[in-house]
């Protein structure tokens, strides 16, 4: 039973791990493998603009079919790297890259995790010290103190002349 459990779960694993090389059709392969390398590379480095967390590599979708046909025709054509990722850029914004680069508006997208972690993190130390810090309480008044007596013991303690024992 042991085995049979372990067999199955090796098969789960190498079929979760074979599906992304379906979504490369063998239709859409170029004839040459260096450009196909190059096509397989590009493809990895751009997102689906269905999937979203996807590569258009990785991806079923009839776009990402559409761009990975476009990227292999852009290398057949002799565009560079940087031309093909350079014209699908311009065509679908800075959206479309894995990776967006580091210009622009796009240091935010690089920056605002570890600004959060900064801000969160000084959050933390704040509330630490000002939980731990005590409390400065200012004196009671004489009405503050009666008061205080009365509600926990009754009347104030008096000595023989009258006077409030507890302000002597």
């Amino acid at each position: 039973m042991k085995r049979l459990r372990a067999l199955a779960c090796a098969a789960l694993l190498l079929l979760a791990g074979v599906g992304p090389v379906f979504a490369v059709r063998p239709d859409e392969m170029l004839a040459d493998p260096a450009q196909e390398a190059r096509a397989r590379a590009l493809s990895k480095e751009l997102r689906c603009m269905v999937c979203q967390n996807q590569s258009i590599d990785d991806s079923d979708a009839p776009l990402a079919r559409d761009l990975r046909l476009l990227v292999r025709e852009r290398i057949k054509a002799g565009d560079s790297d940087d031309q093909v990722l350079g014209f699908l850029v311009s065509r679908y914004g800075e959206f479309v890259l894995m990776r967006p680069t580091w210009h622009g508006t796009n240091w935010i997208l690089w920056l605002s995790p570890f600004l959060v972690l900064a801000v969160g993190g000084a959050g933390l130390v704040f509330a630490y010290r000002r939980r731990r810090a005590p409390a400065a309480a200012a004196p009671l008044s004489a009405e503050e103190e009666r008061r205080l007596h009365e509600l926990l013991d009754g009347p104030e303690p008096r000595d023989g002349d009258g006077r409030n024992v507890t302000n002597v």
